[in-house]
């Protein structure tokens, strides 16, 4: 059952997919956080998959880990982001996480013999999981993302739930619907109508909108405010105008301007607990779209091309991440995208002297590896400020053993099972669980604690001797070619507290400005008024190179 008094509220998406649910559900929790609330973000998928683990970064966009391990869908980095702190994995559920549950409860004889069917067994557990999130966080706001579009037949069971929930708790639950007003280039007048009709596909749920975010490329006038609020039921004063802006980080300012959080708070009746201080925030925002001296940074991936677009969704943590210490720094990281699997099909790697800085960030396979070790070796080289992340940190351990150490033929066994240097490897406990095919056993997930050698650019940047970040990988630094690469000079400044796992890699400042690849994701824990340490001291470096 629900706690007594904890408030819900439920944002939906109206016509068309991809409308910003993810970012005004991130802002809401936002200025109701700052009213003094306890506030725990919920995304719901409706796919199939139990977590999004699986899925191709190409099609989905980045797998956003939790502390905890769980892999999820990159709303949730999102969430953390604008929140400021973690979440938990009760505040992620999919389609398949719920059935999952069911079926297992099923087996086990839980549910008495019935007969088990959608209405009401499925749609109960994800009422329980909603229920259990916001115990589980202590909150007393719970904001609930449905994922996909009204009239999807895969979410119709979670907008279900969010109706007997407010049958239940009629008092406690609101409903907002994102929805977007196109404005046709032949027209040039901003259209109410697709809304109307979403708004009256989620009546037929028998649910009916508290507010509307009416998302579009310009402000709603007054004149379509009134007419939506006529023509959807719903008050023109919890009509929100969202115009398209220049950061989504202006999305819970703009929110702030009309007054939202005071709208929502007087909805669920529930006073501010705090007068709202969005300062920093705002000190933030107007850092990053500020005139600034530019560094120029090299992404060089290979989740980049679907089709004729650039996916850069693929590595949106690590984007981010550039910005926020941009702004701590007061420069602006311009980002150009660097296709791998270029350099393995004649474009000379040569074209990587004009970057500040090059980042290698993660990946899996063998698709434009050669090309990535390449860059690698060019950055080492040519003393340009190099970050490698996990996949990154490998190929540049590597690339130091194939030309530094000289082993002809290193690699890692995920490319080469036979490498007659298996730099790279998988620990021995792992082994078998590959060989039958579990894969998702092999990974390590979530976070873990590293310690730091003093001395070094990890510990300078830290300031800490013991760190804790989150890893998403399967293979590891073969201990057994550790003391040769370490007799070679490279450092590694970080590693697990037995001692086993290399997690940080770097070159001595003496040798490299910045050469330093870490085992884990820094840019998972990245936040705009907490700037991770290792891109801070990354875009330092690449700005003294820019200057020099």
């Amino acid at each position: 059952m629900a706690t007594e008094g904890h408030k819900y509220i439920f944002v939906m998406g109206g016509v068309m997919s991809g409308v910003g649910k993810g970012i005004a559900a991130s802002s809401m929790g936002l200025i109701l956080q700052e009213r003094g609330h306890k506030v725990n973000l919920i995304k719901i998928d409706p796919y199939l998959n139990v977590d999004a683990g699986t899925m191709n970064p190409t099609e989905h966009g980045e797998v956003f880990v939790l502390r905890s391990g769980l892999e999820t869908d990159q709303d949730m980095g999102n969430y953390e982001r604008f929140l400021g702190r973690d979440l938990t994995p009760e505040d992620y559920m999919t389609s398949g996480m719920v059935y999952q549950s069911v079926i297992a409860r099923e087996r086990a004889l839980e549910y008495g013999g019935k007969c088990i069917e959608a209405i009401p067994h499925v749609r109960d557990e994800i009422l329980r999981r909603i229920e259990a999130a916001a115990a589980h966080n202590g909150s007393n706001i719970s904001v609930i993302e449905v994922g996909g579009t009204v009239g999807d037949f895969q979410n119709a069971l979670f907008i279900e739930a969010a109706r007997v929930l407010r049958l239940q708790h009629p008092d406690d639950v609101l409903y907002v619907m994102v929805s977007y007003l196109p404005v046709p280039g032949t027209l040039g007048e901003m259209k109410t109508k697709p809304t109307q009709s979403a708004v009256r596909e989620l009546n037929s749920y028998g649910v009916q909108p508290d507010f509307i975010i009416a998302r579009s490329a310009g402000s709603m006038d007054e004149k379509r405010k009134e007419k939506l609020a006529i023509w959807c039921n719903v008050r023109p004063d919890r009509i929100i105008s969202a115009p398209d802006v220049e950061s989504i980080y202006d999305v819970p300012l703009n929110f702030e301007n009309d007054n939202f959080g005071d709208l929502l708070l007087d909805a669920l009746d529930l006073p501010a607990q705090a007068h709202p201080d969005m300062q920093k925030w705002r000190t933030f925002v107007e850092s990053i779209k500020n005139e600034r001296e530019e560094v120029t940074i090299g992404i060089v991936g290979k989740y980049f091309d679907t089709g004729d677009f650039v996916l850069s969704d693929a590595y949106l943590s690590v984007i981010e991440a550039l910005k926020f210490s941009g702004a701590a720094l007061g420069v602006k990281p311009k980002i150009e995208w660097v296709n791998a699997k270029d350099f393995e099909k004649g474009t000379e790697v040569e074209i990587l002297s004009k970057y500040d800085g090059i980042i290698v960030p993660g990946g899996f396979g063998e698709t434009g590896i050669e090309g990535k070790l390449k860059a690698i070796r060019y950055a080492r080289e040519q003393g340009i400020p190099y970050f490698g992340l996990c996949y990154g940190m490998q190929l540049m351990v590597v690339e130091y053993a194939r030309n530094v150490l000289g082993l002809e033929g290193a690699h890692t066994v995920e490319i080469n099972p036979n490498a007659p240097h298996p730099v790279v490897d998988v620990m021995p406990e792992q082994v078998a669980l590959i060989r039958e095919g579990k894969y998702g056993g092999t990974m390590r997930l979530g976070s873990y604690e590293a310690r730091l050698e003093k001395g070094t650019i990890a510990h300078a940047a830290y300031g800490v001797e013991a760190i804790e970040e989150r890893h998403r990988h399967r293979y590891e630094i073969n201990p057994d070619y550790v003391e040769k690469i370490k007799e070679a000079g490279l450092v590694f400044s970080g590693v697990s507290p037995d001692g086993i796992l290399m997690e940080i890699a770097e070159l001595p400042q003496e040798k490299h400005p910045f050469y330093l690849g870490t085992q884990f994701h820094p840019e998972l824990q990245a936040r705009p008024l907490a700037p991770h340490p290792l891109f801070t001291a990354f875009l330092r470096a690449s700005l003294k190179k820019r200057a020099s």
